[in-house]
């Protein structure tokens, strides 16, 4: 079976948690991506950042993006895989956890993401069709 590690993006970036979510914003355009993993002064995960949490609970709710740091939007215990994981339990955590992207961990070292398109380009499709109608509902 596929394994995320197979499937990933890798050279994720994180952005870390004492950054601005202005300095979040820009490097998610630099990078063409909609979310970021939050790193700690430790480099451990902390969560992750989406442009919908910066247009929802930042801009909408009138706070200053520029004052407001990443670290704020950590909440709980960061989804995440194993690189050596497979893509049915990809597709199983993503389902569980209703996220369209996760973190790959190699040990404690973020080592890629994983999207859901990755996992529809390596399931069949019945299975991708399972996840999307886990995720919409």
């Amino acid at each position: 079976m596929t394994t995320a590690r197979e499937i990933m993006t890798e050279g994720a970036e994180c952005i870390g948690a004492e950054e601005t979510v202005l300095e979040a914003a820009k490097k998610m355009e630099r990078l063409g991506v909609g979310a970021l993993p939050i790193c700690g002064t430790d480099n451990r995960l902390k969560g992750m950042l989406t442009d919908r949490d910066i247009v929802v609970k930042v801009l909408a709710a009138g706070k200053d993006p520029a004052q407001c740091k990443a670290g704020e939007f950590a909440q709980g215990e960061a989804v995440t895989i194993g690189a050596d994981d497979d893509a049915e339990e990809i597709l199983h955590t993503m389902a569980r956890h209703k996220v369209r992207r996760l973190p790959v961990i190699d040990g404690h070292d973020l080592v890629g993401m994983v999207a859901q398109a990755d996992v529809a380009r390596a399931l069949p499709e019945p299975k991708v069709g399972d996840l999307l109608e886990a995720l919409s509902s």
